[in-house]
């Protein structure tokens, strides 16, 4: 698990990268119109602004290095990421 936050805090540094998981299941979304996908996308999408505004000052003043946030916000992304997941080796299975 330290190393899954570890990896999720390069996000951090470059926001950018969000939308390579953003993209996948947006990619998921089209091949299974299945909304779950949608929303955990469009979840990485607005992390992704959320971690532009945070960087560039705009939501924070002052001292950001202290970031309580993500102590909510990385397992959220974690758990519809790997229920998203969990939902589409399921559906492949079913198929």
């Amino acid at each position: 698990m330290e190393t899954t936050l570890r990896a999720m805090a390069s996000l951090i540094e470059y926001p950018l990268l969000a939308l390579v998981p953003a993209g996948i299941f947006f990619l998921l979304f089209l091949d299974s119109q299945k909304r779950l996908f949608l929303v955990v996308a469009i979840l990485w999408l607005v992390y992704m602004m959320y971690e532009y505004l945070m960087k560039f000052r705009v939501l924070c003043s002052g001292d950001c290095d202290i970031r309580v946030d993500l102590l909510l916000l990385y397992p959220v992304l974690l758990i519809t990421s790997l229920a998203a997941l969990v939902a589409f080796v399921v559906r492949k299975i079913r198929r």
